[in-house]
C-alpha cells in the first residue's frame, strides 16, 4: 500500500528567491530539494511516497506547505495547500490544481499543481498501469531535452520502468550548487527521493558549497555510466567488478562471481596459551597444577607445592589442520587441579571456558595478561574458586600477532580490571540454565537400504519409514541427546535437553544434529548450528537468547541414501548442503539461576527432560505458497554431461523432489471458507501427474529433457530457441513472510551500502576526483533506507505466531537502525577529503552490522534447489535462498532475485567442488524465479523479457492465473556482438615456467570463440576484436537494450598436450546499440574497462576489454559501422581492436638501472652462470649487459638504458612491464631463469618536483632551535627499571637509584631533588630499558592527549559502533590513528618532542617491527623485483609465493613523456649516461664488516616435548655460517642473548643475511625454531643511511660512546657532498647552516677526565636528527634504534614462531675502522642474603584437644621459604603446648638468592627432573611465604595459617600485636607498602591468614618477625648463624615449663599440673574422696556396730 504525491509545479510567486516544498502526510514529512533564483513559476517535479501500512482513511489530509528558504534564517512560509484524501481514496488517481492559503487562511493567487495516487495492498483501488507517472508530458519533454543537451541515455523507453523511476540526467559540466548532494541537475533520481522517502533537513541544507557535479564529462565517457540507468549518479560504479554486475533494469539480478564455497577447507591454525600464574585459590595448603585443554588435546604445567598462590609461566602451543568452522567451535578450558600424581588423577579446584571463536574475534586475536575466573562445575553455588592469569592468543595462517608491550606490573595486579571476558561481559557471571526444546521433525530423508524392509513388507505387508531419528546437542564442550523415535520420517519428541552454563556464555554457537541411530554407528541425517549472538542482545534494552518455537531446516548431502555418502562432512554442517534433509521444529530459553536457593541441583550435568507440547499453529498459520521458474537459457555445459538428454529439476523442501524427496510430507490443505473465490476445479487429472486431493494445479517441478549440442570443444548447449520451459511448485509453509522482508529490507540498504562502498573504494584506488562525495551520498542513501525500515518494518504487529524472538529483535533492529541512521547522518557531515579513508572504514562496520541484523535466526521457507539432472543422475546444482525470491507488494520488502531473470552457474557438490574442480562451470542457466503466496500469483509473470506466449497444459486452458508449462517467444531480435579483447594483466602462473599460454574464450548465449594464444605471457595484449554474428535474442528490442544477457569470459593456458588449464573467469555486459540508434558518442565507441578476473574466491588478475552489442536491422549488416579489416597482414586473418576504442597512445621513454641479480636458483639442476635481463613492454624493451661470472660478481657493468614506447595516455591503462631473465647457456642457447611482472607502472612515473613548495622558494634562514627548554612540570623518563618492560634482561643499578625508582612507583611527590644517576653504574641495558618505558609512555600520552577534536570526534564515532570500549582499546585505536598521522621524527622523541625534558639517560628507538616497515623497505631508489616460476599454485597444499621466488632482481625504473623536463637536464652535474638516475653509487663490489647484535627473543614457538626449547643464534651471511651452538641457553622460551657477531662480507655477492633461532637436542640434529632475513645491500646503499644508526647525543665515552666511526660533522659534511646541498657552515659555536636552515644546540662537550672543550658534533648531529626537513635531499635518517623482526619457519609459511630484537651495523672496509662492539652481554643477577628473624607468635587458633584435661592448645612451629617450598624451606623449632596461642621462637633463618632488579625477579637454577641433562633457568617473583603450624607426632602436622610477602611491596608490619589485624594483608585498609629492596631492615607483626569453610578468610595468628636485607658481601663480612646458632646466637626463647613435652620430663610436668593450674581442685576432690571414704566406712561398720549395741556384746 503507497500514497505517492508527484509536486509539478508552482506558479504565480511573488519576486526571486530559492524556494522548497514541505509535503506532510500521517505526520511523516518529506522536503523537496532547494530551487535557486526561482522568479514567478518554481518547476519542482518531484515525487513523494509514503508505505501505508492501514487503509487511508476518507477524511485523512495531505498538507503541502511552500517556503522561502534560506540558508541562514529559518524558512519563510509563502503559503500552505491541504487537500482531504476522499476523493482519492475513491477514485485512487487525482490531479489538482488550486491556490494556496496563508497563516490566516487567506487565499493568495499563488497556486500549485499536484497528482496524487494511491494503490490498497489487494491491489483493489487500481492497479499500476506501468508508466501511468512517467506517461505525462512534462517528464518526457524532459527526457528528451536532457538526451539532446548531452545524449548520456539515448531514448530508453518509458514505459518500461517501475513506476516513478526517472530516467538519469545529467547535465554535463554544469555544477550544481543546489541542495544536498546536488540534488536533480547531477542526475539524481527520483529513486532516491522517492522510493527511500527523503526526509531533508533544513539546516543541513547549509552545506551547499562543496557538492558540485559528481561526474564529469571525462569521467562519463570511460564510466560506464550507461549501466546506471535510472540509478543515482551516486551509486555508478566505477570498479570493474561492480560495473559489471551492476543492476541496471528491474528485469536481471546481479551474478555471482565468486564460484567456490570457501567454508569448509581446512587451515592452519595455531593456540597458543602461557599459563602466567594462579591466585587466590580455593583450599588449604594445595599443590595445583593446570591443565590447558584445546578440543581434545590436553597439556598440562608442572606441580607448585604447597601454596594457593603458584607462579608456572608455561607457555603451550596447539597446532590444528581443520576448516575455520570447526575451529571456532573448539572450547579452550583451563581447569586448575589439585594434587594430581601418576597415581590419581586429583581434585579439580575450578574450570573456566571459552570457543576458539571468542578468542579470535578479540582485536589482534588475542587476550593478553588476562585473569580467567574459575568455577567449579560441580557445585554452581559455590562462587569463584580462584584466578589464573594467562595470555591466549588464535593465529591462523597470515594473521601475525602483535605482541603488546607489557603493562605496568600494578596495572596487572588489578585482577578485577583485567578479566579474561570479551568486551561488554560483565565480571560476575551468573548460572543460568539453557532449555534446548525439541518438538518434532519433518521431511526426514531414509537412511536405510530397505533391503530388509522389503522383505518384512513382502511376509506381513507393513511398511516402516526408515529411520529411527533422535536429537544431538552441543554446547559449550558439553552434549545431550533426545530418545530415539523408531521407524518415523515424522518424529515427534517434545523433549528439552538442559545445560547449565555460566551466562553470558563465551561458547557462540550451539550445534543440534539430527542423527540417525544404528547399531553399527550412529550418522549425522543434518546439522543446524544455533548462533547465540543473534537470538540475544547484550545491550542494556537487550533479552537474554530466546528462539522459536520455530521451524529451521536442514542442508546437506542428496537425499539418496548410500551406504558410503561421500557428501557427510555436509550432514555435519561442513560446507554448503547441497539438498534439503529435513526441518526440527525446535525452542530455546534461557533461564537465569538464583544459586542462593537451597532446592537447586547443583551440578552441570546436561539433563534430558519432558517438555510441554506446543499446538501446531503456534509457527503460523500455513499458507499454500507457490513457486515459478522459466528457464531462458542453458549453456556452458560441461562436456562431460553432453551425451545424454538433460534435464533440470526446482525444489523446494521436499516439494518438487520426484527422485529422492520420498517422505513428502502430508500438508493440510487449508480449509475452504465458503466465501472464497477459488478457480473452479475444471482440472481432469492427467494420468501422468500425480493427483493432490482437491488439486487445482499439479506441480512441474523439472524441465523436458532436451540433448545438448556442441557449443565448442568444452562447452554444450541445449537448444530452447523461442521454446522457454517452465515449472511450478505449490508448496505449504507456515507464513512467517514479515520476517523475510524485514530480513530484505536491511539486505537492500545493505547491498545499497556496500556497492556505494566499492565505487569509493575504487575511485580513491584510481584517483578520481570527489570521492568525499560519493560517500557522502552513500551515507545519505543509508540514512534514508534506515528511515525507510523505520517505517516499514512495523507492520502486522498483531501476528499470532510471533514468537518472543520476532518481537525482540524487531524491537532490536529497530534501535539499531535508528541509531545508524543517525550515525550516518552525523557521520556524513564530517567526511572531508582528507578523512575519506577512515570514515570508509567506519561504513564498513555499518555494513558488517547490517549484514548480520539481516542474517534471520528462525527460518521459515526453505530455500530452492537447481539440480541438473542427467541420466537420473543429479550432476550439479545451485542454492537460491527462498528469501530473495519471495514477493512483497512493498518494493523494499521484494527479494533481490524475485520476478528478475538471474544468472546461476550451477557448481559440483560437496568436496567436488573445492579446488580446480570447482572453478569449472557445470552449466550456465538464465533463469528467471518467483516465489509468493498462490493467492497473490496473479502477476507472477511481471518481470519476464515482454514478447512471449503462454502455453498451458491441457487442464489449465483458458485459466489467466494457471502457470504455462512453457512460454513461446514470439519477438525475435536479431545482433552482432563485437568482443574487444585489449589485454589482460597479472594473470595466473599455468606453466612451470612461471609464464602461461594465455587464449581467452568469449561466450555469449550459444555462440564462443578464442582469442589468438600468445605465448609465455602473463600479460598478454591481444589487441583483437572477435565478431559473434546472428546472435537471436528472444524478447521485446527495448528489453534488450536494457538488460542484455551477460557475456562469460573464460582465460585457459593453451597446453601442447593435453586439454588447456583453466586460468580466470569473468563476466561482462555489452553496451547495446539498438537499429534506430546513431553509432555516436558518448556511448559509442565503447571505452575499454577492466574486468576483475576470478579462479574460484581468488582474484587472478585483470581483463582490458569492450563490448557491444549490435542490432541488425531491417537493413542487413549494411547499417553497422564497418569492420576494418585485419591490418596487420603478418598477424593473419586476425582483426585488431578499432581505433576509436583502442587506448590514444604517446610516446613514453622507460629507462631501466640495472644493478644485479641476487639468489638466482639452479634451473634444470644447472647453475646459472651468465645471466641476462631482459625488460619488456608494449612489444618493445631492452637488454642488460649480460653478466659474465655470476658466481664472482652478479651485478651488470652497464648501469643504466633506455627505451622508448607507446603507451595509452590514460595512466590506468598502462600495460605491465615484463622482467624476465635468461641464462645464456652454450651455442647460443638460451633458458628462462624466472620473471617478474610490474603490474603498475604508477610509481615509476617521473613527476617534476613542485618548485612552489614552501620549502622551496624560501631564501630566508629557517632556525629550528634544539636547546631544551626545560618545562615546569618534569616528565620523570628516568631509568624506571620496572617490570613493565617485557625483557627478561639483568639489571644492576646503584641501590640509591633504586630505591628512588620504586618510590617514583608509589608516586611520591614530595622529593623534587633528583639526584644524577652514576654515570659508573649505567650501561647499554639501562638505556635500553629507559627507551621500552619511554615507547611505552608516548603510547599513554598519545592516549591521553594525542587526539585532536577531529581524532576525538571520531573516537566517539567508533565507540557509538562498537558500544563502549574499554580504555585499552580506545587507546589502541587512537594509537593507530596516531602513527598514521605523525611519523615520530626521531628517536624516542614522538610528536611531543618539545615537552618532553631532557631524559637523563641517552635512549635509543626500540622498533616494534622491523626496521623495513619503517623505512619504506629501503627501496628509496633501489629496487627488489622478485623473479617467479613455477605454477602458481592454489590453497590446496598451502604453499605459498614464497616457493616460487628463484632470484631477485635489483634495479629500478623511471618513465617519462619523452621530450624530458628542461630543468633536470640542465641541472649541475647532470651525467646523461645516467639518465634520471643521478648520484647513483657505483656497483663494485665492496668489502663491508657487518656487526650484528642480538638482544633478546621473545615468545619463541616450543620445540621440544616439555614445552620449552633449548635456543641458540646461528648466522648466515655468504659463506661465513655462525653457530654459537655452545651458548645455548636451557629451557627457554625468552632466552636474553646480549650478543655481538661480526662477519666480513663483500657485496654484492653476499649480501643476504640471515638470522635463524635454533633448539639445542642433545641427540639428533638440532631443529630450526624460526629464522629472519635480512638484505644488507638495500640498507647500505640506502639514502636513509641505514649503515649504522644516529644515536640522540653525542658522547666519546661511557654506555652511550659514539659507535661510528665517522663523526657527526663528517657525515653531515658528506651527505650534504652527495646531495649536492650549500653547507654544512659551521660557526659561530653551537650553530650550524645548511642549505637555509640553521641549527644550533650545545657547543661544548666533555672528555672522560670532565675537561669540557668546544666541539661542533652537537649541531651536527642535530642536524642529521632533523635531515628530513632538507629541502630537496632530505629523508629522514636512521636513528640508533633496535628492531623487533618476527621468526618464520617455512615448515609453518606464515605463522609467526616468536621475535628477535637486534641490530645490524655496517662499516665499509675502506674507512677507518670502528671501535670494539658494544658490550651488551646480559646482566648477572645480583646476590642477596634475606635474613629472618622470627621472634614470637600471637593469637595462633588452638587446634589440640589435650589429652587428659580436653584443654585446647597447639604445638606451634614456623615455617618460611623464599624460592619455593622444595628448594629452601626452613622450619622453627617446635614451641609445644602453647595454651594462649603465644609462641616465643628466637629463631633465624637465612635465604641466599640471585635477583634481577631490572624484572624483579629470583633467579633460580635447578635441574628439572633428575634425568635432565642441564640447569634450568627459572625466574620467579620475589616472595616471602611464612606459615605456621601445628605439630603432631603421629599424623601429619596440621596447617594453620599463612602470609606471602612481595619482597617488592609489602604492607609494612604493625608495631604491636594488638594494632596487627587481618586487614592488612587483605588489602581492604590502606597500609602504607615497603620494599625491603629499599628499607634493608623491617620489624613488625603480620597477621596470618587461612580461609574457613565458607572459603572467607581469617585470621589464624600473628607472627613478629624481622627482615634483614644484604648483599652477598656484607653477608660475607658480617656472618650469622642459622637458627640460634653461632656466629652472632641469638638467646634461648623464655618459654613457660608446659612448653616441655610430658613424656620427656613427666615429673615436671606434672609438677607443673598439680602445682599450678589444679591444686584447689585436687584439695577438693581429696577432701570430697576422704568425706565419701568415712561414709563408706561408716556404712560398712554400721551392721557390726548395730548388731554388737544390740546384743549389747
Amino acid at each position: 500500500m503507497a500514497l505517492l504525491v508527484h509536486l509539478k509545479t508552482v506558479s504565480e510567486l511573488r519576486g526571486k528567491g530559492d524556494r522548497i516544498a514541505k509535503v506532510t502526510f500521517r505526520g511523516q514529512s518529506f522536503h523537496s530539494r532547494v530551487l535557486e533564483n526561482c522568479e514567478d513559476v518554481a518547476d519542482f517535479d518531484e515525487i513523494f511516497r509514503w508505505p501505508v501500512a492501514s487503509s487511508i482513511d476518507n477524511n485523512e489530509v495531505l498538507e503541502i506547505q511552500i517556503f522561502n528558504y534560506s540558508k541562514v534564517f529559518s524558512n519563510k512560509l509563502i503559503g500552505t495547500f491541504r487537500m482531504v484524501l476522499q476523493k482519492v481514496v475513491e477514485e485512487n488517481h487525482v490531479e489538482v490544481t488550486d491556490t494556496l492559503i496563508d497563516d490566516n487562511n487567506a487565499i493568495i493567487k499563488t497556486s500549485l499543481c499536484v497528482e496524487v495516487r494511491y494503490q490498497d495492498t489487494d491491489g483493489t483501488v487500481g492497479s499500476w498501469d506501468d508508466g501511468d507517472f512517467l506517461g505525462d508530458e512534462s517528464l518526457q519533454e524532459e527526457e528528451k531535452d536532457s538526451q539532446e543537451t548531452d545524449g548520456l541515455l539515448p531514448g530508453s523507453r518509458l514505459n518500461s520502468r517501475p513506476p516513478g523511476e526517472k530516467s538519469f540526467r545529467s547535465k554535463g559540466k554544469e555544477k550544481t550548487k543546489g541542495g544536498r548532494d546536488g540534488e536533480h541537475k547531477t542526475g539524481r533520481s527520483v529513486f532516491s527521493a522517492m522510493k527511500l522517502g527523503k526526509n531533508r533537513l533544513h539546516k543541513e541544507e547549509t552545506q551547499r558549497q562543496d557538492e558540485p557535479a559528481v561526474l564529469e564529462m571525462d569521467d562519463l565517457d570511460r564510466l560506464g555510466i550507461r549501466l546506471a540507468e535510472g540509478m543515482d549518479p551516486d551509486s555508478v560504479s566505477l570498479a570493474s567488478v561492480t560495473a559489471l554486475t551492476t543492476n541496471v533494469s528491474n528485469k536481471r539480478s546481479k551474478p555471482d562471481i565468486k564460484m567456490e564455497p570457501s567454508a569448509g577447507r581446512p587451515m592452519d591454525y595455531q593456540v597458543s596459551i602461557t599459563v602466567i600464574e594462579a591466585r587466590q585459590l580455593v583450599g588449604l595448603n594445595m599443590d595445583p597444577v593446570v591443565c590447558v585443554e584445546v578440543g581434545d588435546d590436553k597439556k598440562y604445567t608442572s606441580m607448585k607445592e604447597s601454596t594457593n598462590c603458584p607462579y608456572y609461566n608455561e607457555y603451550f602451543v596447539f597446532d590444528f589442520h581443520v576448516s575455520p568452522d570447526v575451529m571456532f567451535d573448539k572450547i579452550i578450558k583451563i581447569s586448575v587441579i589439585h594434587s594430581k600424581n601418576l597415581l590419581r588423577s586429583g581434585t579439580l579446584v575450578g574450570s573456566f571456558k571459552m570457543d576458539v571463536g571468542t578468542v579470535y574475534s578479540q582485536p589482534e586475536h588475542q587476550f593478553h595478561h588476562k585473569w580467567a575466573i574459575l568455577s567449579d562445575p560441580d557445585d554452581i553455588s559455590a562462587g569463584l574458586k580462584g584466578y589464573v592469569k594467562c595470555d591466549v592468543a588464535v593465529v591462523g595462517k597470515g594473521d601475525n600477532i602483535k605482541t603488546p608491550h607489557k603493562a605496568n606490573e600494578t596495572e596487572e595486579d588489578d585482577i578485577e580490571g583485567n578479566l579474561l571476558l570479551p568486551d561488554g561481559v560483565p565480571a560476575e557471571r551468573q548460572w543460568a540454565r539453557f532449555y534446548v526444546k525439541i518438538y518434532r521433525a519433518e521431511g526426514l530423508p531414509r537412511m536405510n537400504t530397505s533391503l530388509m524392509a522389503n522383505v518384512k513388507k513382502a511376509f506381513i505387508g507393513e511398511n516402516k519409514d526408515l529411520v529411527d531419528p533422535y536429537v544431538q546437542v552441543f554446547f559449550a564442550g558439553q552434549k545431550g541427546k533426545t530418545s530415539v523415535q523408531k521407524n518415523s520420517y515424522e518424529p515427534l519428541w517434545n523433549e528439552q535437553v538442559v545445560f547449565t552454563d555460566l551466562f553470558p556464555p563465551l561458547c557462540k554457537r550451539m550445534k543440534v544434529q539430527i542423527r540417525d541411530s544404528d547399531k553399527v554407528n550412529d550418522v549425522a541425517i543434518g546439522t543446524h548450528f544455533i548462533d547465540l549472538r543473534k537470538i540475544s542482545n547484550d545491550g542494556d534494552k537487550g533479552f537474554l537468547p530466546t528462539l522459536g518455537p520455530a521451524w529451521v531446516n536442514m542442508y546437506g548431502s542428496t537425499r539418496n541414501y548410500t551406504l558410503l555418502d561421500e557428501h557427510q562432512d555436509l550432514n555435519e554442517g561442513l560446507g554448503e548442503g547441497v539438498s534439503f534433509r529435513a526441518r526440527l521444529m525446535l525452542g530455546l530459553a534461557v533461564e537465569i539461576l538464583d544459586t542462593s536457593n537451597p532446592e537447586l541441583t547443583s551440578s552441570t550435568e546436561v539433563q534430558v527432560e519432558q517438555a510441554t507440547p506446543v499446538s501446531e499453529s503456534c509457527t503460523g498459520k500455513i499458507e499454500e505458497f507457490f513457486l515459478f521458474g522459466a528457464f531462458l537459457e542453458a549453456s556452458m555445459i560441461d562436456r562431460k554431461n553432453g551425451e545424454k538428454p538433460v534435464t533440470f529439476e526446482v525444489t523446494i523442501g521436499n516439494y518438487g523432489n520426484e527422485v529422492d524427496g520420498l517422505s513428502r510430507p502430508q500438508r493440510p490443505r487449508p480449509q475452504k471458507e465458503p466465501g472464497d473465490e477459488e478457480e473452479v476445479d475444471l482440472i481432469q487429472n492427467s494420468s501422468d501427474d500425480e493427483t493432490e486431493e482437491g488439486g487445482d494445479l499439479a506441480s512441474v517441478s523439472s524441465t523436458p529433457p532436451m540433448r545438448p549440442q556442441i557449443t565448442d570443444r568444452n562447452y554444450f548447449h541445449l537448444p530452447y530457441l523461442e521454446h522457454k520451459p517452465c515449472i511450478y511448485i505449490k508448496s505449504w509453509w507456515p507464513d512467517q513472510r514479515r520476517r523475510l522482508y524485514n530480513a530484505n529490507i536491511m539486505d537492500h540498504i545493505a547491498d545499497k551500502l556496500e556497492e556505494g562502498l566499492n565505487d569509493v573504494q575504487e575511485m580513491i584506488k584510481t584517483e578520481k576526483s570527489y570521492p568525499e562525495r560519493r560517500l557522502r551520498g552513500v551515507l545519505e542513501e543509508l540514512s534514508c533506507g534506515c528511515r525507510r525500515f523505520l517505517s516499514l518494518a512495523d507492520k502486522d504487529q498483531g501476528h499470532m505466531s510471533r514468537t518472543r524472538l520476532d518481537r525482540e529483535r524487531l524491537k532490536s533492529c529497530l534501535r539499531e537502525l535508528e541509531s545508524m541512521g543517525q550515525q550516518a547522518k552525523t557521520l556524513r557531515a564530517q567526511v572531508k577529503r582528507h578523512t575519506v579513508r577512515d570514515k570508509l572504514r567506519l561504513c564498513q562496520n555499518f555494513l558488517q552490522k547490517l549484514r548480520f541484523l539481516a542474517d534471520e535466526p528462525q527460518h521459515s521457507i526453505p530455500d530452492v534447489f537447481i539440480w541438473m539432472m542427467s541420466n537420473n543422475k543429479r550432476i550439479a546444482y545451485a542454492r537460491v535462498p527462498s528469501k530473495d525470491l519471495l514477493f512483497s507488494m512493498v518494493e523494499e520488502e521484494l527479494g533481490k532475485d524475485c520476478a528478475k531473470v538471474k544468472t546461476l552457474f550451477l557448481k559440483l557438490p560437496g568436496k567436488r567442488g573445492f579446488g580446480s574442480m570447482g572453478w569449472t562451470v557445470q552449466a550456465k542457466v538464465e533463469l528467471y524465479l518467483w516465489l509468493g503466496l498462490s493467492k497473490q500469483r496473479k502477476d507472477f509473470l511481471c518481470g519476464l523479457p515482454c514478447g512471449f506466449e503462454e502455453v498451458k497444459a491441457a487442464q489449465g486452458l483458458g485459466l489467466h492465473s494457471f502457470p504455462p508449462i512453457s512460454l513461446v517467444y514470439t519477438k525475435k531480435q536479431v545482433f552482432q556482438l563485437r568482443a574487444h579483447m585489449y589485454q589482460a594483466r597479472s594473470l595466473f602462473a599455468a606453466d612451470s615456467s612461471g609464464l602461461s599460454d594465455p587464449f581467452a574464450r568469449v561466450f555469449f548465449i550459444n555462440q564462443s570463440q578464442c582469442t589468438e594464444v600468445l605465448n609465455e605471457t602473463l600479460c598478454p595484449t591481444w589487441d583483437q576484436m572477435l565478431v559473434f554474428d546472428n546472435l537471436e535474442l528472444y524478447g521485446e528490442a527495448q528489453e534488450l537494450r536494457d538488460d542484455p544477457p551477460i557475456i562469460v569470459i573464460e582465460i585457459y593456458d593453451q597446453d601442447s598436450m593435453g586439454k588447456c588449464d583453466f586460468m580466470g573467469r569473468t563476466f561482462a555486459k555489452p553496451v547495446v546499440k539498438m537499429a534506430d540508434e546513431a553509432y555516436c558518442p558518448p556511448r559509442f565507441p565503447p571505452q575499454l574497462e577492466y574486468y576483475q578476473i576470478y579462479r574460484g574466491n581468488a582474484t587472478a588478475g585483470d581483463l582490458l576489454a569492450a563490448f557491444e552489442l549490435l542490432q541488425i536491422g531491417p537493413a542487413g549488416k549494411a547499417d553497422l559501422p564497418p569492420i576494418n579489416g585485419p591490418v596487420d597482414t603478418d598477424r593473419g586473418p586476425i582483426m585488431p581492436v578499432p581505433v576509436g576504442i583502442r587506448p590514444v597512445l604517446s610516446k613514453y621513454r622507460i629507462e631501466v638501472l640495472f644493478w644485479g641479480l641476487r639468489d638466482l636458483k639452479r634451473v634444470n639442476l644447472a647453475q646459472v652462470d651468465r645471466p641476462r635481463v631482459d625488460i619488456e613492454c608494449a612489444g618493445k624493451g631492452v637488454q642488460s649487459s649480460m653478466i659474465h661470472n655470476y658466481k664472482k660478481n652478479p651485478n651488470f657493468s652497464t648501469l643504466v638504458k633506455w627505451f622508448e614506447v607507446d603507451l595509452p595516455e590514460n595512466e590506468l591503462l598502462h600495460p605491465p612491464l615484463n622482467i624476465r631473465v635468461v641464462d645464456c647457456r652454450a651455442f647460443g642457447r638460451y633458458t628462462l631463469v624466472g620473471s617478474h611482472a610490474v603490474s603498475s607502472l604508477r610509481r615509476f612515473i617521473y613527476r617534476p618536483p613542485d618548485h612552489s613548495a614552501p620549502n622551496w622558494n624560501s631564501t630566508g634562514e629557517i632556525v629550528v632551535n634544539m636547546e631544551p627548554e626545560v618545562p615546569v612540570k618534569k616528565l620523570e623518563t628516568m631509568v624506571k627499571l620496572d617490570a613493565t618492560s617485557d625483557a627478561v634482561i639483568k639489571v644492576d643499578v646503584a641501590d640509591e637509584e633504586k630505591e628512588k625508582k620504586k618510590k617514583k612507583k608509589k608516586g611520591s611527590s614530595d622529593e623534587p631533588e633528583e639526584e644524577e644517576p652514576d654515570e659508573s653504574m649505567l650501561d647499554w641495558w639501562s638505556k635500553y630499558f629507559a627507551s621500552i618505558d619511554t615507547m611505552k609512555e608516548q603510547l599513554r600520552q598519545q592516549d591521553a592527549s594525542g587526539m585532536d577534536s577531529e581524532e576525538k570526534e571520531e573516537m566517539d564515532n567508533i565507540e557509538g559502533l562498537k558500544g563502549p570500549m574499554k580504555g585499552k582499546e580506545k587507546a589502541k585505536a587512537a594509537k593507530e590513528e596516531k602513527k598514521k598521522r605523525t611519523q615520530s621524527p626521531g628517536p624516542g622523541q614522538g610528536p611531543e618532542a618539545p615537552e618532553k625534558k631532557k631524559s637523563k639517560i641517552d635512549e635509543l628507538k626500540v622498533y616494534p617491527k622491523e626496521l623495513e616497515a619503517e623505512f619504506d623497505h629501503f627501496e628509496d631508489w633501489l629496487h627488489t623485483f622478485n623473479l617467479l616460476r613455477g605454477k602458481t599454485c592454489d590453497d590446496e597444499d598451502g604453499s605459498t609465493e614464497e616457493e616460487r621466488i628463484v632470484g631477485r632482481f635489483k634495479g629500478s625504473l623511471c618513465m617519462y613523456k619523452v621530450p624530458l623536463p628542461e630543468d633536470v637536464s640542465r641541472e649541475a652535474g647532470y651525467d646523461p649516461t645516467y639518465g634520471m638516475f643521478q648520484g647513483i653509487p657505483s656497483n663494485d663490489p665492496i668489502n663491508v664488516l657487518v656487526r650484528v647484535y642480538v638482544v633478546r627473543a621473545t615468545d619463541l614457538h616450543p620445540a621440544d616435548i616439555n614445552g620449552k626449547a633449548d635456543p641458540y643464534i646461528a648466522i648466515r651471511l655468504g659463506k661465513t655460517d655462525i653457530r654459537d651452538k655452545e651458548n645455548y641457553i636451557s629451557k627457554q622460551l625468552n632466552p636474553v642473548f646480549g650478543k655481538s657477531f661480526d662477519i666480513e662480507a663483500s657485496f654484492p655477492m653476499e649480501s643476504m643475511l640471515t638470522v635463524s633461532v635454533y633448539d639445542w637436542d642433545l641427540v639428533g640434529t638440532d631443529d630450526l625454531i624460526g629464522e629472519t632475513k635480512i638484505d644488507l645491500e638495500n640498507r647500505f646503499y640506502s639514502k636513509h643511511r641505514a649503515t649504522c644508526g644516529i644515536a640522540q647525543t653525542y658522547s666519546i665515552h661511557g654506555y652511550n660512546i659514539w659507535r661510528d666511526p665517522m663523526k657527526p660533522s663528517q657525515i653531515l659534511t658528506r651527505l650534504c657532498k652527495e646531495g649536492k646541498v650549500d653547507g654544512p657552515h659551521f660557526g659561530p659555536p653551537g650553530r650550524v647552516k645548511v642549505s637555509n636552515r640553521v641549527f644550533t644546540g650545545p657547543s661544548e662537550m666533555e672528555d672522560e677526565n670532565g675537561q669540557r672543550g668546544p666541539t661542533d658534533e652537537h649541531v651536527a648531529l642535530c642536524a642529521l636528527r632533523h635531515w628530513e626537513d632538507i629541502p630537496r635531499v632530505g629523508c629522514r635518517l636512521v636513528p640508533e634504534h633496535v628492531e623487533t623482526r618476527p621468526l618464520l619457519n617455512p615448515d609453518k609459511p606464515g605463522i609467526e614462531q616468536g621475535r628477535l630484537e637486534l641490530w645490524v651495523d655496517m662499516f665499509p672496509m675502506d674507512m677507518p675502522a670502528p671501535g670494539t662492539p658494544l658490550d651488551i652481554s646480559p646482566r648477572k643477577p645480583k646476590k642477596y642474603e634475606l635474613r629472618v628473624i622470627v621472634w614470637n607468635t600471637d593469637e595462633v587458633v588452638l587446634e589440640d584437644d589435650d589429652f587428659f584435661t580436653g584443654e585446647k592448645s597447639s604445638d606451634i612451629f614456623v615455617r618460611g621459604w623464599l624460592k619455593g617450598q622444595q628448594e629452601d624451606k626452613q622450619d622453627t623449632d617446635v614451641h609445644y603446648h602453647s595454651l594462649t596461642g603465644e609462641g616465643n621462637f628466637n629463631w633465624r633463618y637465612l635465604f641466599p638468592f640471585d635477583y634481577l632488579a631490572a624484572e624483579e625477579k629470583i633467579v633460580i637454577s635447578k635441574k628439572e627432573s633428575m634425568f635432565s641433562w642441564d640447569e634450568t633457568e627459572y625466574k620467579i617473583p620475589a616472595r616471602l611465604t611464612l606459615q605456621i603450624w601445628d605439630a603432631d607426632h603421629f599424623s601429619a602436622d596440621d596447617f594453620l595459617g599463612a602470609i606471602e610477602l612481595d619482597l617488592n611491596r609489602f604492607p609494612r608490619g604493625a608495631k604491636t600485636a594488638k594494632q596487627c589485624t587481618m586487614e592488612m594483608a587483605t588489602g581492604e585498609v590502606d597500609v602504607p607498602l615497603v620494599s625491603i629492596f629499599k628499607q634493608k631492615r623491617v620489624k613488625g607483626w603480620w597477621p596470618l591468614l587461612a580461609r574457613d569453610e565458607n572459603d572467607e578468610f581469617e585470621l589464624t595468628g600473628k607472627v613478629e618477625a624481622e627482615l634483614h636485607l644484604l648483599t652477598a658481601e656484607e653477608a660475607e663480612k658480617n656472618p650469622v648463624g642459622i637458627a640460634r646458632n653461632e656466629p652472632d646466637p641469638l638467646e634461648k626463647p623464655n618459654r613457660p615449663d608446659t612448653a616441655f613435652v610430658w613424656f620427656l620430663n613427666p615429673l615436671k610436668s606434672i609438677k607443673y599440673l598439680i602445682c599450678t593450674r589444679y591444686k584447689w581442685l585436687i584439695i577438693k576432690i581429696v577432701l570430697a574422696l576422704l568425706a565419701l571414704l568415712m561414709l563408706g566406712l561408716f556404712l560398712y561398720s554400721l551392721p557390726g556396730y548395730m548388731v554388737k549395741k544390740l546384743l549389747g556384746a
